[in-house]
């Protein structure tokens, strides 16, 4: 979990509903859970999904907000953070396309313990915390899902903890990066993230030109292809223990 200050936001939350439309057959496609669901189930949530375009610096989610809608990446990259008393936010983690989040907090139905802004123009999916909670009551399949998301989770933020403890940047960047290529947690990253090196330097707290560094020693160590656009994962498993001992 790293500090570091990012562009200001822009709390579009209250007025993305009047900005939102229905949901595509081209957008369900990009939906990991939606397979698990039956055709009663399906048809809700076609009926009940809302699709958003959110602009950089844009907050989706502010603390202390009421929880509305679960929400998922069609397209684009969010981070997710927390602000602190001094004002320098906190980032989690980032959001890449396919992540859903929020489970926790609308299966609470607390308000927003953390921000979510957009890095980049952004496509987002949402179903409303009624349509959740009804999938709960009555789909096998949703249950699973949410569960492993709830367990895959935890993991990842147990490896954040560790990861801002690590004081070798290049270790920083790579678990970081590996973070973002997560299968369960992104099923739309595959082998290639859209990522400019900006915005991982943004997610990661380093500045642009260290995070520079960083992807060309991964790269020498053939973890990494640096292309047009983004990165793509070569190894995972030795991106996600680069640098350990052993």
């Amino acid at each position: 979990m790293t500090r570091v200050g990012f562009p200001s936001a822009s709390d579009a939350s209250a007025v993305l509903p009047a900005r939102s439309r229905p949901v595509a057959e081209a957008d369900l496609a990009n939906i990991p859970w939606l397979g698990r669901l039956d055709e009663v189930e399906r048809a809700r949530v076609r009926a009940d999904m809302r699709v958003v375009q959110v602009e950089p610096g844009e907050l989706l989610c502010r603390v202390g907000r009421p929880v509305t809608y679960w929400f998922g990446v069609i397209d684009g990259l969010l981070k997710m953070s927390n602000d602190t008393a001094l004002g320098m936010p906190i980032t989690f983690t980032g959001v890449p396309p396919g992540g859903w989040f929020g489970e926790g907090t609308v299966l609470k139905m607390e308000p927003y313990r953390y921000n979510i802004q957009a890095l980049r123009r952004s496509v987002v999916a949402g179903i409303t915390a009624g349509t959740f909670h009804w999938l709960l009551d009555r789909s096998i399949g949703f249950n699973r899902f949410v569960m492993m998301q709830l367990n895959e989770r935890l993991g990842q933020f147990i490896a954040a903890r560790e990861i801002d403890r690590l004081t070798d940047p290049d270790q920083r960047v790579a678990r970081s990066l590996a973070a973002l290529f997560h299968p369960l947690l992104y099923p739309g990253v595959g082998e290639m993230l859209r990522i400019t090196q900006q915005e991982l330097a943004y997610l990661v707290g380093l500045s642009r030109q260290r995070v520079n560094e960083a992807l060309q020693a991964l790269q020498m160590a053939e973890v990494i292809r640096i292309e047009y656009g983004g990165l793509r994962v070569l190894d995972l498993e030795r991106l996600r223990r680069y640098g350990a001992q052993g």
